[in-house]
């Protein structure tokens, strides 16, 4: 089975290295503001608002996130489940 999978390859991911988080989020904010005022005009809708808001507004799945865990693998449960079985056949002979 090893022999005939495909290893999916390593995503780019890109981190910038002079990229201000409190600077951006003040910017947002008054952006926001000034929308709100009047001054700019509405913004139009785009995907891109709401990636990501169900994972952090929850706090389960936002500490995930943080610590970079994945959920468990099939095959795991699978051996676990069929260890299980094993377990009860043997008990009840």
């Amino acid at each position: 089975m090893g022999m005939f999978s495909v290893r999916k390859p390593r995503g780019f991911r890109r981190s910038y290295i002079y990229y201000d988080e409190r600077k951006a989020k003040r910017e947002e904010i008054k952006e926001q503001a000034e929308r709100e005022l009047g001054i700019l005009p509405p913004k139009q809708f785009t995907p891109e608002d709401i990636r990501g808001k169900f994972v952090a507004a929850t706090t389960h799945l936002r500490r995930r996130k943080e610590k970079g865990k994945k959920p468990m693998s099939p095959w795991l449960i699978g051996l676990i489940i069929i260890a299980l079985i094993a377990l009860m056949h043997f008990l009840t002979l």
